[in-house]
């Protein structure tokens, strides 16, 4: 009873003798479970501390001893409104996963036990405190793939755990590499700033540059006179300069990483000064930028481990994972890598092994490979000419007859890699150009999409032929027309695979029409009104465009989001939103209550991506007011989520860029309102102005 003791020191040590119960009397168990969770939310910090202090050690002494419920208190309290408090729990789990996850000990069944431990970690970086996902970073590099391990080993560590992770870790783990490379290259940013001569304008942009490293680092306030200071050291010490120079280099090793982290700060220490908040800051900084995971031979390691799934020899089923979702983890795991560290991919060894990967008859490997090589290929025509000769003829094929995304990732793979692309280019578009026959719908899919690409990527090689295909071809012949009858169904959506294709050819039109517009922007806008009002005509019509009317249902809703999609797409242009008219925009909108849930969450995604890369004017930002309507619970949270999500965006925005109040008209969130009250007022739905029930849910 003395767990409930109104005195805080007596609550405090009877939580602290809970472990040395735990280890000795495990028929207490039961017992302990229940004070030890009624204490883990006592309102003192400490006491909450040292309830997750007493399982973590009784749990690293024997996992047996501590059941699901005592683990779930330390689940909790990752949560908990005091950072101490967070941090502890945040390293329990973290020990115990090592323990018993990584160096096995308990075995399998342990392992097993322990198996959320991985999500719920990396599920923290999703928190907005800069501390959290620092830990985060710091748990992922000692306790979750351990950084000094040797490579094989830490590449193996880590190709498995990426292929258990659920979903939302997944993203995590791909969102703290992309957090650590944008730091990464804005230190770069700030010792190119430092190196230049000194002027007004260069001690601006230096402070700006501190000014965003330091929103990087906890307590940013303190951070900031501490950036400041190592900009200055960085000015007078070439010595640590240089260090810092070797550690953000895309040629940095892991084993330099390590030297000169140490080396920078054993510089800046001082043995006189045994706490040194400056040298902590600095740390905190290196560890964030410092490659301490993945270099070129990380790469190799990684990209040889996989191949070895691949050919079936890899001890996949004993770590647990099936060898079919291993590749595809670990193309993903090397396809994000290739974004975030791209020099570490050029290596002879490794691009012969993505050749293989290329001629594979799985698409999701090749596919894989394709965008490896857009990422990364950029130098490859003067360092592994050899490749390229072999590649070239493989991107051709791939563009002409590959199945549709391949065709796209190849196109794209010319673009980046190869100096002479328009020749390359030439020779696809014109077998292609001259190929297009409208009785064949399966065989137009792929050149419709490489057409498309082409467009967008070279218009002024090819915007005046393809405009006569867009206006005879396209229009007339393929979306004016309906070939095939619709099966008939009352489903509003069925899978990709039992789409008609010639459904999926009037999409690749859509498709390959705003290409060509986005391609040859700020002189079209005959053309643009023509495009605009044949998607109007498509979201006015159900996806039903011919006399005849013979589509079916999920035909006319794939269009229908098609021709949405396109809008968007559009309006992100100024000179094509200038265009977009106020019907137009209306139409679009509606979108978000269309009857199919599939259109009004694919819309709702695409929406939200492009309001996010503040690309699509503020009053596309209203048409989540009208999900207010939704049917369906879980649109309507996401819906304000998202609302949420772009008033923060906007607000940060304008907090990091005071200059610009010219354009406030068209940043700051509270303009959407008009823009809101005018979709409202022209709702479908809302048509007596005297209608209490209709203005009653429009208030909603």
């Amino acid at each position: 009873m003395r767990f409930n003791d109104i005195h805080v020191p007596i609550r405090l040590e009877c939580v602290k003798f809970a472990s040395h119960c735990l280890m000795n009397h495990p028929d207490l168990a039961k017992d302990l479970t229940e004070y030890l969770r009624v204490r883990s939310h006592d309102p003192e910090e400490a006491i909450r501390h040292d309830v997750i202090v007493s399982i973590v050690t009784a749990a690293k002494k024997d996992l047996s001893l501590v059941n699901d419920a005592l683990l779930n208190i330390v689940k909790e309290r990752t949560l908990d409104k005091r950072w101490r408090v967070r941090k502890e729990a945040m390293m329990g789990l973290a020990s115990i996963y090592r323990k018993y996850s990584l160096q096995g000990e308990g075995g399998r069944e342990a392992s097993k036990q322990i198996s959320w431990i991985k999500d719920k970690l990396l599920h923290i970086y999703y928190q907005n405190s800069i501390d959290d996902r620092l830990l985060v970073e710091r748990v992922f590099a000692q306790y979750m793939v351990p950084f000094n391990l040797e490579t094989t080993e830490r590449m193996k560590c880590l190709y498995y755990l990426y292929a258990t992770l659920d979903t939302n870790a997944v993203k995590a783990l791909n969102e703290m590499w992309k957090c650590q490379n944008m730091l990464r290259n804005h230190v770069k940013d700030l010792l190119d700033l430092i190196k230049k001569p000194k002027s007004e304008a260069s001690s601006k942009a230096v402070f700006a540059k501190v000014m965003v490293i330091t929103r990087n680092l906890p307590d940013p306030g303190k951070a900031q006179d501490f950036v400041k200071k190592l900009a200055q050291v960085l000015e007078d010490d070439e010595r640590i300069r240089d260090q810092l120079e070797t550690l953000v280099s895309p040629t940095c090793s892991c084993k330099q990483a390590e030297v000169c982290v140490r080396d920078i700060t054993k510089k800046l220490g001082s043995p006189k000064q045994p706490s040194n908040p400056f040298l902590e800051m600095v740390k905190f900084l290196l560890e964030r930028i410092a490659p301490v995971h993945i270099d070129t031979e990380s790469i190799s390691a990684l990209i040889k481990q996989v191949n070895k799934s691949i050919d079936g020899t890899a001890d996949d089923e004993e770590e647990g994972v099936p060898t079919e979702e291993a590749i595809r983890a670990g193309l993903e795991l090397l396809k994000v890598l290739s974004f975030t560290h791209p020099v570490s991919f050029h290596s002879a060894e490794t691009f012969e092994s993505l050749l293989g990967c290329l001629k594979m008859d799985d698409e999701k490997v090749a596919e894989a490979a394709l965008q490896i090589f857009k990422n990364t290929g950029n130098k490859m025509e003067e360092s592994f000419p050899h490749i390229k000769s072999v590649l070239l003829p493989v991107l051709q094929a791939k563009a002409k007859r590959g199945p549709p995304r391949q065709a796209k990732y190849a196109i794209h793979c010319i673009n980046a890699m190869f100096s002479n692309r328009d020749t390359h280019f030439a020779q696809i578009f014109e077998p292609l150009h001259k190929s297009l026959d409208p009785a064949n719908l399966e065989q137009l899919i792929t050149p419709l999409t490489t057409l498309g690409h082409l467009a967008q990527l070279a218009p002024e090689q090819f915007a005046a032929p393809l405009k006569s295909l867009v206006a005879n071809f396209i229009v007339k012949d393929l979306l004016m027309n309906d070939r095939i009858p619709g099966k008939k169904t009352t489903k509003l959506w069925v899978s990709d695979d039992e789409v008609s294709p010639e459904t999926m050819a009037k999409i690749q039109g859509i498709k390959l029409m705003v290409r060509w517009l986005l391609g040859v922007k700020n002189n079209q806008s005959k053309s643009g009104n023509s495009t605009l009002r044949m998607l109007t005509a498509i979201l006015h019509s159900d996806g039903d465009l011919t006399e005849q009317g013979r589509m079916g249902k999920p035909d006319m809703s794939r269009l229908r989001l098609a021709a949405a999609c396109a809008l968007l797409k559009l309006a992100q242009e100024p000179c094509y939103h200038e265009i977009i008219t106020l019907e137009q925009y209306q139409l679009c909108a509606l979108v978000i209550n269309d009857e199919c849930y599939q259109v009004r969450q694919c819309f709702a995604q695409k929406l939200h991506r492009g309001l996010c890369r503040l690309r699509l004017p503020l009053e596309y930002m209203a048409v989540f007011a009208l999900c207010a309507k939704d049917p369906v619970k879980e649109r309507r949270a996401h819906a304000r989520q998202c609302l949420v999500k772009n008033v923060n965006i906007r607000r940060e925005y304008l907090k990091q860029h005071a200059a610009i109040s010219d354009k406030l008209l068209s940043l700051l969130p509270e303009y959407v309102v008009p823009y809101t009250i005018h979709l409202l007022a022209h709702d479908p739905d809302y048509v007596k102005v005297q209608d209490i029930e209709q203005l009653k849910e429009i208030k909603e």
